[in-house]
């Protein structure tokens, strides 16, 4: 293993959640690797979001919680340069057997990383308050 990916593994940390024999490889990297990342990028995500809600133009810190849950889901769903952009923070953070496994079932990864991410922001919708600006 080159030094990079040694120190990316190294940094993230261990596995978040259990696999077992009747895991999909699909689980299994979603364990192994989307879970540590994720939890790794957490606060980088908060930001990011923040930023998107000031660039939005939107009445956000006015929402209702169901409304603001609501805005988090279509962001991330509809906003395909938003997306992308998530993406790109998480794939970046691949090591490169990782990159490889990702590249051959890039969409099915793809919406457990953007479903995860959506419920991880959702999850912690009370952190995104007018006052923290």
């Amino acid at each position: 293993m080159n030094t990079r990916d040694q120190f990316i593994s190294d940094f993230r940390g261990e596995m978040i959640g259990t696999v077992n024999a009747q895991s999909s490889a699909d689980e299994f990297f979603q364990n192994q690797t989307l879970r540590p990342i994720l939890k790794l990028q957490n606060d980088l995500f908060l930001e990011v979001f923040r930023n998107y809600i000031a660039k939005s133009k939107t009445d956000f810190y006015n929402f209702n919680v169901d409304k603001k849950l609501h805005f988090i889901e279509n962001s991330i769903q509809r906003d395909i340069k938003f997306r992308n952009s998530l993406k790109g923070i998480v794939i970046g953070l691949f090591t490169i057997d990782e990159y490889s496994t990702y590249i051959k079932n890039s969409s099915d990864l793809n919406k457990r990383m953007m479903s995860m991410l959506i419920e991880r922001l959702k999850n912690q919708v009370q952190l995104f308050e007018m006052s923290y600006k």
